[in-house]
């Protein structure tokens, strides 16, 4: 039996959700080709001698840009069984199935999965008209399947170096691997996809697991890990036993993790353990510096604990790179100002990727955002266009001011980051009829480590 894993996108990292099923399934027999098709050609023949095709839908670009892949794949091969699977297939579950999927299944998919190619390989199956396997998303208080992981299998992926890089401190390049000590989240921010699926549970995936798939990345070529944890201190102790095995075995190999604001401060004592074991920077979703916007979103921290979080991160000697949800209903023209004033005022500058300026809320089918009496005045009906409910600001300027800067960071994304804030930030101070204070004096944006590919949805 033949099966075909599909990724369209997941940020410029080699695909874990191919990797990891492409290991399940071969153990069950099956032999497997996975395409990331952000990175190579789909061809017509791999689709047309599938019997089984999943398609990994980690975010909401993937999920998009997957379904013009599912149209094609219905029609050259009407008789595959399509499954889609990752955190956006349960949240797009009717949408998909009036496209053409079978089977949607959620965040610990790998035994779903593979339960569905075994019942494929006995023999011929009904049609599907609802989620095979767990129902999808779960339901309040439903307890997720703990999985024994299996070391994720890449043969068949494009190797390292079509990827991402890593651009060190030096100026020198370094090729990143990817993978996943941990899925889901102890927390229930508003805005985040993952609750819906999780509602507040997470799970480990085994340190051998983890540490076996880093080694083999390590011998193909890596020498940085991004870890793609929601939280990589949702489990500190999990956390430890999986840098300081990586320390221990590759010395010399660096990493970056994502980590919220509040468990920087709550795990503060940890954080020395990541600098001296290779941590480059920490990723962490502060969103806003406004309170009132945290509260709305849940967040778990303030603009004083942001403001702590990169003293303390600084103090130590790692770098904070913050991520934020910039254009949201409850913004003004003078908050956006107030949030860019924030980062030059912090020298975060050269931390913040300038995409992170233009990013606007979006509201997915199943966001606790829709549990907001002005958000659900706000918003219209769920679009299929573009997945979302769409909302549109109450002043036109706000939404103005965003496009404009999305167009202005488009058009020059080969620039430095400096320069790019600086023309975003006279941009919006002059919308908002503000006066700029004196920019302070450039900074060497090699003195940051980062990914040149900074997307973040």
């Amino acid at each position: 039996m033949q099966a075909l894993l599909i990724s369209t996108y997941e940020m410029g990292r080699q695909p874990f959700g191919l990797a990891s099923p492409a290991a399940w399934l071969r153990e069950a027999g099956w032999a497997v080709d996975c395409v990331d098709a952000a990175k190579q050609p789909l061809g017509d023949e791999a689709i047309a001698g599938a019997d089984l095709i999943g398609f990994y839908l980690p975010m909401h670009t993937a999920t998009r840009l997957a379904a013009p892949i599912i149209g094609k794949v219905r029609r050259l091969n009407p008789s595959a069984r399509l499954c889609a699977y990752g955190l956006y297939a349960p949240l797009n579950a009717e949408w998909l199935r009036s496209i053409g999927v079978d089977d949607v299944l959620g965040g610990e998919f790998e035994a779903d999965l593979t339960a569905i190619a075994r019942r494929l390989a006995s023999g011929p199956q009904a049609p599907s008209s609802s989620t095979q396997g767990r129902p999808a998303p779960v339901g309040p208080g439903a307890a997720l399947p703990r999985l024994t992981f299996l070391v994720p299998d890449r043969s068949g992926l494009p190797p390292l170096d079509r990827y991402a890089t890593l651009q060190r401190p030096d100026g020198t390049r370094a090729l990143v691997g990817y993978t996943e000590a941990s899925r889901g989240c102890r927390h229930l921010c508003r805005h985040c996809p993952i609750v819906p699926i999780y509602e507040g549970q997470f799970r480990v995936v085994q340190p051998e697991v983890v540490l076996a798939d880093i080694a083999g990345q390590v011998t193909a070529g890596a020498s940085h890990i991004t870890f793609g944890d929601p939280d990589f201190f949702n489990g500190p102790t999990h956390a430890r036993r999986i840098v300081t095995g990586l320390h221990a075995a590759h010395p010399s190999v660096t990493y970056d993790v994502t980590i919220k604001v509040e468990h920087l401060l709550a795990h503060g004592d940890l954080l020395p353990q990541l600098r001296d074991t290779g941590c480059l920077f920490i990723t962490s979703a502060v969103e806003s510096v406004d309170d009132r916007v945290l509260a709305r979103l849940d967040k778990g921290h303030t603009r004083n604990d942001f403001v702590e979080a990169v003293a303390r991160c600084r103090e130590i000697g790692l770098t904070l790179v913050p991520t934020f949800v910039a254009f949201h209903p409850w913004l003004t023209l003078d908050d956006y100002c107030e949030l860019l004033d924030t980062i030059e005022q912090l020298d975060l500058i050269d931390h913040v990727a300038p995409i992170q300026l233009t990013i606007r809320l979006l509201i997915p089918e199943g966001s606790r955002l829709l549990e907001l009496a002005d958000v659900r005045q706000l918003v219209g009906p769920f679009d299929p266009t573009t997945l979302t409910y769409r909302w549109r600001h109450r002043d036109p300027e706000v939404d103005r001011l965003q496009q404009d800067v999305s167009a202005l960071v488009g058009v020059k994304m080969a620039h430095d980051r400096r320069t790019m804030f600086e023309a975003v930030s006279a941009l919006a101070h002059e919308r908002a009829g503000r006066t700029r204070a004196a920019a302070k004096p450039a900074r060497d944006r090699a003195t940051v480590p980062y990914l040149n590919e900074p997307w973040y949805c």
